[in-house]
Formats: C-alpha cells, structure tokens, sequence
C-alpha cells in the first residue's frame, strides 16, 4: 500500500516538474478554496511564460494575483477578472493576454478535458464576441457554438481533506471549481487541510477520487476574505 500514498512534505517537491510556459490549472472562485501554498510555491519559483486558467486572478496582493507581480503569467483563460487592478494594467498594455470564457462554459471545458471529451457544443456566447470564429451547429432550431476542453500540464487544487491515497473531500463553497480542475492536469497537486488515514474518509463523501490526484500536501490557509460586507444594522 506504501507505493499508493501520494503526500509530499514539501512544496518543492509538490510542484516538481513545473517550468516556464506551462499551463496551470487552478482551483478556487475569487478567494475561496484557493490552493495558497502552492500559488505561494510558484510565485517562489519564479517559473514564467504560463497560462493560467482559472474563474479569475485573485486581488491584488492575494491568491493568483501576486503571480502578476513579476509577470510570470503570459495569459488567463478566466471568467471574471474584476478585483485587480494589476491585472487590469498588464491587459491593456498588452503585457497580459486575456480569453474572456463565460463561466459555465469554463466549468465545462475542464469537466470535459477531464473525461477525455476534446470539445462540445453550447448555445452560450452564440452571437457575441465570444462565439467569434467559431464553428456553429443547429439543434432542434437553436445555434450552437463548438468549445474545446481544456487540460493543463498542472493542475492545483484545494481540498478540505485527503487521505494518503489522494481521496478528498471539499468543505461548503470551498468545491467550487475545484473538483473541475482536479480532474483537468497531467499531474494535480491537492493541497488540503488535513490528511486523514485510508478508510476515514466516507466513502459517499469522497468528491475528487484518487485516481485524479498525483501529490498530496498538507498546507495551512489564511483563508482571507475578499471583500467584507455589513449590513449597516452592523455597523
């Protein structure tokens, strides 16, 4: 059973094999369920040239944002990207290139990079900029547009907890993305709260199988909140 357990103790070695020009898939919606450490380890790393594909780019300061800070990101395939300003600066000088994907459809293109699924059809983004170029199919009367899956050479992951194996679990909001971009890389790295024993887990509360997952390490998380909101009764 010893040649099944996937925890690494280190970072380095959690991210071992990853080099400039790369595409990183990574787990998260804004600040919530963000593998930190390992962001932390590529920013460490200093490895540049890479896609990234994500819901967005983190804050600035913050989650995938600081990968901006020494312009190790060439392009983001995300959703929204709001909440940085940094990020907005690098667009529009042309130091970042950016591909706009509505969310569900980049929820899907990792869904289906991980089931092997080269592309599928959505009426999402039919007649927008989106849609642009863009093989178009009719069905049952309505316009499709062909999208193609997504996989990465890594893909980073935040779980709540994992055994040895590399089975895990996701807490609340947490999931997310995350069990998408789990499934999506030639190698996944799970970075989680905490490491169970083989057989605590439920089996009917496993999320992310093992079978997806390469590496496993236990990181600590500050968790930080991305933006703050109170009600004025609060205030």
């Amino acid at each position: 059973m010893a040649g099944f357990d996937k925890v690494v103790t280190s970072y380095e070695e959690a991210l071992s094999g990853l080099s400039d020009n790369m595409t990183v898939i990574a787990g998260g919606f804004g600040l919530c369920g963000i593998p930190e450490g390992l962001i932390a380890q590529i920013k460490k790393m200093g490895t540049k040239g890479l896609t990234i594909v994500s819901n967005n780019c983190g804050v600035d300061g913050f989650g995938l944002g600081i990968l901006l800070e020494d312009q190790q990101v060439k392009k983001m395939i995300s959703s929204y990207v709001g909440e940085n300003a940094l990020f907005e600066q690098q667009l529009l000088s042309g130091i970042l290139e950016v591909e706009l994907t509505p969310q569900g459809t980049l929820a899907e293109k990792m869904r289906a990079g991980g089931a092997g699924i080269p592309a599928f059809y959505t009426a999402t983004g039919y007649g927008t900029p989106v849609g642009e170029g863009k093989e178009v199919k009719t069905f049952d009367g309505r316009p499709y547009i062909m999208e193609p899956s997504i996989t990465g050479d890594f893909a980073i992951v935040k779980a709540y907890k994992a055994d040895r194996f590399g089975n895990c679990s996701y807490r609340h909001t947490a999931m997310n993305f995350n069990p998408m971009a789990a499934t999506a890389g030639k190698i996944t790295v799970l970075e989680v709260e905490e490491i169970v024993e083989p057989g605590e887990l439920e089996p009917s509360q496993i999320h992310t199988p093992g079978i997806y997952v390469d590496r496993v390490i236990k990181g600590s998380f500050e968790k930080r909140i991305e933006r703050k909101v109170l009600s004025k009764e609060a205030q």
